[in-house]
Parts: C-alpha cells; structure tokens; sequence
C-alpha cells in the first residue's frame, strides 16, 4: 500500500470546486450560456465536483479500500486481498494534514490496524496491534505477554489453502542476480508451509491465528529490540521486551516470522494512524487472473 489516493484526489476536488464556486457567484457561464455552451473546465467543475466531492467524503471519513501487497499478515489477509478500512474508528482526521479534528475512538488490543509507516509517511502498512500506550510488551520462548500478563496462546491444526500458499512469494527477483521463476515461487511457499506452525492468541474479545515458521525467528534480526533493551533481546531473538510511550503503539505481523514490523523499525504515533481494517471484501489473485469473492469476509 505504497500510494496515497488523496494526493491526487484532495486537489483535483480542491480546483473544480473553486471553479464551480466562481462559475456559480461570479462568471455564471453555465447560467448564461446555458449547458454544454460554457468552457471545458467549468462544464468538468459542475460535471465532476460534486461526485469527487462524494467520494473524497467517503474515503477520508467513513471507509477507503486497500489492497494487501505482501504476506506479513498471514493467514488473517494474504496478498491479493481487497479490504475495507473504518477511517473513523481511530479518530475523524483531514486528508493529506492528518490532523485529528473528532475524537472517535483508539485502538484495542488485537485490532488490525493500517497506519502511514514512520519511516515513510507516504506509504502505509498493515498490523496488529499488541502494545497500547504505557504497556509493556514481552516474548519469551514462544509466549507473548502484555504487562506480565501471558497472552493465551494454544496450537492449533490450521490447512491453508493451496492456491494461497502458492503466492506467498511473488516471481522475480529477490536479490541482485538472483530471479526466481513462478513455478520456483510456489516450490519455495510450500515448503515454508510444510514447516509452518500456527496458533491461536486470544486478547480480550479478539481470537485471531498468528503464523511461525520451523526454527527461523526474525526478532534475532530486529535491531529496534536490540537498540531498546540490549541486555533483554537473547541473541536468538526468544526473548526480548519493550515499554510502549505514550500515543504510540506497538505492532506486529500475524505472520510472526516474515514480517518487518515495529521490532524492527519501533513503534506507531497516534497521528499515523489511517484506520481499522474490517472486512475483506475481493481477492484477486497475482498475473491475468479474474477476482473472486471466496475470502469475503470480517477481519478478526
């Protein structure tokens, strides 16, 4: 989710609408002319503004769709999928200024957030959300806890869709000399699948599934943790533990083991926040394939 509509969006409505507001109290062209007779911009101001206007209120206020492009957060969204995100959920905010001018609500544990990534305002992410301003979050061997208090946490027998297993990895390059064919793509999904592990975590009303991967445990390669709490953070990355500031929060990916998130980079303002995602609404698989609505369906 790396381009920001509203860019585009926010002006282009901006400029039509100041030309329908001088054409309708100053030129009065459509008035005098009549329809059709006025100039090419001002019939686009009275063709347009008012649908853009519609969709820019939607889209900044009530519910704007994204698409999901990597696998961090599987097996709640894979890539390919269409969500709808709750942009009141966290706050009513201007577009493009991102000034909070409603206090709506803020987000809870377990929630899927998306949020302009902090290192990059422009581009945004998709998380769960595990620490709340002032918690304290915790892993150790395998158990995540929230203010000393263990996150329930039980195994489960999850069989994922084959046809979805098979896009975990895009065909392409994936370093400097090194291109991987679609059929290489899919080999290499399997056989992470094969040596996948899943649970379920239970924080207050939320149940959702998180995804680890054999022995491989990317916190060892987190150098957030490490910065924070060097004498915490095992160099195997089993264990590590962080105190969340406040308006801010703490996110992580579902897909627990293949996902750059704040144990990597920190932690989330309040102010960069975009919304809660909801409802998976379209998937559309990779290369000349038709969409399809079987993952339809609210995000827990």
């Amino acid at each position: 989710m790396d381009f920001d509509f509203n860019l585009i969006l926010v002006p282009l409505t901006l400029g039509l609408g100041l030309v329908w507001l001088i054409d309708k109290f100053a030129l009065k062209q459509s008035k005098t002319q009549g329809r059709g007779k006025e100039s090419l911009l001002v019939r686009w101001a009275y063709d347009f503004f008012p649908v853009l206007a519609v969709v820019l209120i939607v889209r900044s206020f009530l519910i704007e769709p994204f698409n999901i492009p990597s696998s961090s957060m599987v097996p709640t969204l894979y890539t390919g999928d269409f969500i709808a995100v709750n942009k009141y959920a966290y706050g009513v905010r201007l577009p493009l200024t991102y000034n909070k001018v409603l206090d709506t609500g803020s987000p809870e544990h377990g929630d899927v957030a998306v949020f302009r990534y902090p290192e990059n305002p422009s581009i945004y992410y998709i998380k769960r959300v595990i620490g709340l301003p002032g918690d304290t979050v915790s892993y150790s061997q395998g158990q995540l806890a929230i203010n000393d208090v263990p996150v329930k946490t039980e195994s489960i027998n999850f069989d994922a869709n084959p046809e979805l297993t098979a896009q975990l990895y895009a065909a392409g390059q994936i370093a400097p000399g090194q291109v991987i064919t679609e059929s290489e793509a899919e080999q290499i999904g399997q056989q992470e699948e094969n040596e996948a592990q899943y649970f379920r975590e239970t924080q207050g009303d939320n149940q959702h599934l998180v995804r680890y991967v054999g022995e491989t445990n990317s916190s060892q390669y987190a150098p957030f943790l490490q910065q924070q709490s060097p004498e915490v953070v095992t160099s195997a990355g089993t264990e590590w533990r962080i105190k969340v500031p406040e308006e801010q929060y703490f996110v992580m990916g579902d897909n627990r083991d293949r996902s750059a998130d704040g144990r990597f980079w920190g932690f989330v303002p309040d102010g960069n926040l975009a919304g809660k995602a909801v409802y998976i609404w379209m998937h559309k698989p990779p290369g000349l394939n038709l969409p399809n609505f079987a993952r339809n369906g609210s995000i827990e």
